[in-house]
């Protein structure tokens, strides 16, 4: 049996999340893994926040502290969800969420991935 906690972080398995993501708009989804391990994929609706960045999206954002925000990385043996979730909780975040299966399980369930297009570098 996986040990599925994070040190004081609540996790959400498919399931859960396929009804957060249902039940409530205004969810924060956010793929956290650092840009040498991004792979343009992200679950369909959220967004590429990486870890080094998570300071800079909140400032940009200014997002109340009770917004329910769930991270995400590659899978179950990626550590970057709960390394984020811990940021957040640091940072003043209340309802922080991390999804462990991440990437590799929500696709094996059958649900969405989406790729971001690729930013080509234009010659001028």
């Amino acid at each position: 049996m996986k040990d599925t906690t994070v040190k004081n972080i609540e996790t959400v398995s498919t399931e859960e999340l396929v009804i957060r993501l249902q039940q409530n708009p205004e969810l924060q989804l956010w793929n956290v893994l650092t840009s040498e391990y991004y792979s343009n994929e992200n679950i369909k609706g959220s967004r590429h926040v990486p870890l080094d960045q998570i300071g800079r999206e909140l400032a940009d954002k200014n997002l109340p502290r009770n917004t329910e925000i769930i991270v995400y990385c590659a899978g179950p043996e990626c550590p970057q969800s709960g390394t984020a979730a811990q940021k957040l909780q640091a940072l003043g975040y209340t309802n922080v969420k991390a999804y462990e299966g991440g990437l590799e399980e929500w696709e094996a369930a059958g649900h969405s991935i989406e790729k971001e297009k690729q930013q080509s570098a234009a010659c001028h």
